[in-house]
């Protein structure tokens, strides 16, 4: 292709990202805004070993639920979660994909037309169930939306 042709833009999709720590370990955070899905990464030491899906969009019975302001921490009922990538053993997925139906969870809850995917990339090097490090996550992924 010809230099004299060559147009510089910008990326297409909207992004942010955001650095902090999770479980005492520096961890990065990015979003990527796709027109058909919402892309976020968590990534340790430049890892990333596992993704998972959550569909935003609900089938008209959980509309209702979706109505009603909900500051909960739990995870919406509608959603439901699949890993498409890693796994790690049946605790480590299992609790991925509690990270991703939280985080799926927040987004419906600031946006409830929100339709399109969410994909979450998950490279936490010790994903564990603790209490601490499962609001570290959430706090730097609010950073990032």
């Amino acid at each position: 292709m010809d230099a004299s042709r060559v147009v510089e833009e910008p990326f297409p999709a909207q992004s942010k990202v955001a650095a902090g720590p999770i479980d005492g370990i520096p961890t990065e955070a990015s979003v990527l805004h796709f027109s058909d899905k919402i892309l976020i990464t968590l990534s340790q030491e430049g890892r990333l070993s596992q993704w998972i899906q959550v569909p935003l969009s609900a089938p008209s019975s959980a509309t209702v639920d979706m109505a009603l302001a909900n500051p909960s921490l739990l995870p919406m009922s509608h959603l439901t979660p699949k890993t498409l990538l890693g796994g790690g053993g049946e605790e480590r997925e299992s609790l991925a994909q509690l990270y991703a139906v939280q985080i799926a969870s927040h987004i419906a809850r600031r946006n409830s037309d929100e339709q399109r995917t969410l994909v979450v990339g998950l490279g936490l090097k010790t994903l564990k169930p603790d209490r601490e490090a499962f609001f570290d996550v959430l706090e730097l992924i609010q950073k990032v939306l």
